[in-house]
């Protein structure tokens, strides 16, 4: 497959081939973080709440989360498959960026030439694999995938079969991360305003309305085990009533977004301005649609960080491909710097394969990290795990075979959040109330924290001021490995 690939030309390239480079591309950036004890905190969170639906709890039951149900569902599905495999974990995460990508490949070829989809797709896994803490797998590397596969069906077919399709893989989208609710409306949108302007109106109702009805048995379906079990008022209050009073309780100013939002909009303006962009073209008008879809989810929130970026990356970089595909021919003398700056770019990746040799040489394992050395330590040393509390490097649960003190504990931050204690089910109704409870009546043997980071977020004086006094009255310092503190409790 390599030799065939070297010796072809970009016209030549079929979806397998394109399919193929991605993925290597992918698992080649990925590949050192496959054995990091985690990348990101909320992906940590994600792995408990897959490893507790393997154990038969539904979601939001035994472990709880400010995320829907797709997202754990992913995580459950491998370690139901393949165990509790780090190496799995993100290997299929860096396959599902390489089908991204493809599909970002497929969109970009219907506006421009196979060769600026080509590498449009290229760095669609660049810019969802670097730059920050996103080679693990986020909700939004999720949720990306299935809304791109999505827009890909409704570019390419117009049939109300294939918009079921779509509304089912919207679903998928919504379901694996709530915002992603604002670009179907804003597409919704746009196919009502498309069939007025081209009397097709009924046509676009109908396929409007089998998209709906896809998005909506994709949402009954996540319902159905919660009615099963009569707990379908978990299901409600996890998924939409929790995330709303989280949102409305941590205000963001939208003020704070504009000048991104101003930055994007700004820059397609000029770009349909001066016809590098052919904003009469269908593809184009549904990108752009999209576009402002996610940016009012963006402002909605109040904030926008690396991992919300991952939603917005397919569809900024096909407009912007397309606008290179316009730029004249590079000269021959400028091919080797190219060359050398697109081997520049996976630094983090350079980095990270030193790392991972480093640690096999002075440990003896390729996996890494104070999740997986603290967790080593307590297990050498016979240390108490059955009754533990992770303030830090939570991911320590799942090392251990052990869950968190209490359902609200399997995010430590979540503990802070007292708008939320209503819909978890939790009979403590602040979160002072509940690390008492977890401190004073369930009392753990061991407590993990992280050197020269305070428990919690600097600003919750009173959670810290609180659990500093109590640690150090009832806890000794066990050992400190890495960055990692570890205490045990006082008889």
């Amino acid at each position: 497959m390599l030799k065939k690939l070297c010796s072809l030309r970009y016209e030549d390239l079929d979806w397998k081939m394109v399919l193929f480079v991605l993925v290597v591309v992918s698992v080649f950036i990925r590949f050192p973080f496959f054995f990091r004890d985690y990348v990101d905190r909320d992906e940590s969170t994600f792995i408990l709440m897959g490893q507790s639906w393997v154990d038969g709890y539904l979601p939001y039951t035994q472990l709880w989360d400010l995320k829907p149900p797709i997202t754990f569902l992913y995580f459950a599905v491998i370690i139901k498959i393949f165990g509790k495999s780090f190496f799995a974990i993100r290997f299929f995460g860096a396959v599902m960026v390489g089908l991204t990508s493809l599909f970002t490949y497929g969109i970009t070829k219907k506006i421009t030439s196979k060769k600026i989809a080509f590498w449009v797709a290229i760095f669609c896994v660049f810019f969802q694999s670097l730059f920050g803490s996103l080679q693990g797998v986020m909700s939004e590397h999720i949720c990306t995938l299935f809304f791109v596969a999505g827009i890909y069906i409704v570019i390419y077919k117009r049939k109300w079969q294939w918009f079921l399709l779509a509304g089912l893989l919207f679903g998928l989208s919504i379901m694996s991360k709530l915002n992603m609710a604002y670009p179907v409306l804003t597409l919704g949108i746009y196919f009502l305003s498309e069939g007025f302007a081209k009397d097709k109106l009924s046509k676009s109702i109908r396929n409007l309305f089998f998209m709906g009805i896809g998005v909506a048995l994709t949402v009954i379906l996540t319902a159905l085990p919660y009615y099963l079990q009569d707990n379908l008022y978990v299901w409600w209050e996890s998924i939409f009533e929790a995330p709303l009073a989280y949102a409305g309780s941590k205000y963001h100013s939208p003020v704070k977004t504009l000048p991104f939002v101003f930055i994007v909009l700004g820059l397609l303006i000029v770009g349909f301005v001066y016809k590098i962009i052919d904003f009469k073209s269908r593809e184009s008008q549904l990108l752009t649609v999209v576009i402002i879809g996610i940016l009012l989810s963006f402002m909605q929130t109040g904030k926008v960080n690396g991992h919300y970026l991952i939603q917005l990356y397919p569809f900024i970089l096909i407009p912007i491909g397309a606008a290179f595909g316009k730029l004249p021919k590079l000269k021959k003398s400028y091919k080797p710097l190219i060359i050398a700056l697109l081997l520049l770019i996976p630094m983090e990746s350079y980095l990270e394969y030193m790392n991972i040799v480093s640690n096999k040489i002075k440990k003896g394992s390729f996996y890494n990290g104070e999740g997986i050395d603290v967790p080593r330590y307590i297990l050498e040393h016979n240390l108490e795990t059955n009754n533990i509390f992770f303030t830090e490097y939570h991911i320590g649960y799942w090392v251990l075979g052990e869950t968190p003190p209490t359902k609200a504990a399997t995010h430590p931050s979540n503990i802070t959040r007292d708008e939320l204690f209503s819909d978890l089910d939790n009979p403590r109704k602040t979160g002072v109330e509940e690390l008492k409870y977890i401190m004073e009546v369930i009392q753990p043997k061991t407590l993990i924290a992280r050197n020269g980071k305070k428990i919690f977020d600097k600003k919750l004086v009173e959670y810290n001021t609180y659990i500093d006094a109590y640690i150090e009255t009832h806890y000794k310092l066990e050992a400190t490995v890495g960055r990692g503190l570890i205490y045990q409790r006082l008889e």
